[in-house]
């Protein structure tokens, strides 16, 4: 869990550059605050990054609207963390709505219109003026991420 979490139950906590190895895989922490305020992205192999906290979706991101989010933060964590690593860096989003399972961050450099061609406050415009639904399961899933997964 990101040490900045608010969470219990966690077997244990990662802090931003620290890496873990497993086997041979060598997996580094970026904190990628902003779709909530203690996200983390995981870069793998040095070549792909794993952005399920949604920070980074392909050709778009994470809502800033609910949970901690901050529209500001989210951009600096895009713009001045993840797209400053090398282009063909893999983009792998824990979710896609249109089926699409991987990009790279030059792609998202070039083609993301959340962030292209936007400074940090015409994203936090965009970001405040999306109209976005209340997802269906708010108020169970929140709470359920707060304590690990297990029911309260």
């Amino acid at each position: 869990m990101p040490a900045r979490a608010r969470a219990d139950g966690a077997d244990g906590y990662i802090q931003d550059g620290e890496t873990l190895q497993l086997d041979s895989i060598l997996i580094k922490a970026i904190a990628t605050p902003g779709h909530t305020d203690s996200y983390m992205t995981y870069q793998v192999k040095g070549d792909r990054i794993l952005t399920g906290d949604d920070a980074l979706l392909i050709r778009g991101c994470g809502r800033t609207d609910f949970q901690s989010g901050e529209a500001g933060v989210l951009f600096d964590s895009v713009t001045q963390r993840l797209f400053t690593l090398p282009e063909e860096t893999l983009v792998y989003p824990g979710h896609d709505y249109r089926g699409h399972s991987v990009s790279t961050v030059g792609e998202q450099k070039r083609h993301n219109p959340r962030f292209v061609g936007r400074n940090q406050a015409e994203f936090i415009e965009l970001m405040a003026n999306l109209d976005l639904p209340v997802p269906k399961k708010l108020m169970e899933g929140v709470p359920t991420n707060e304590h690990c997964g297990n029911l309260v």
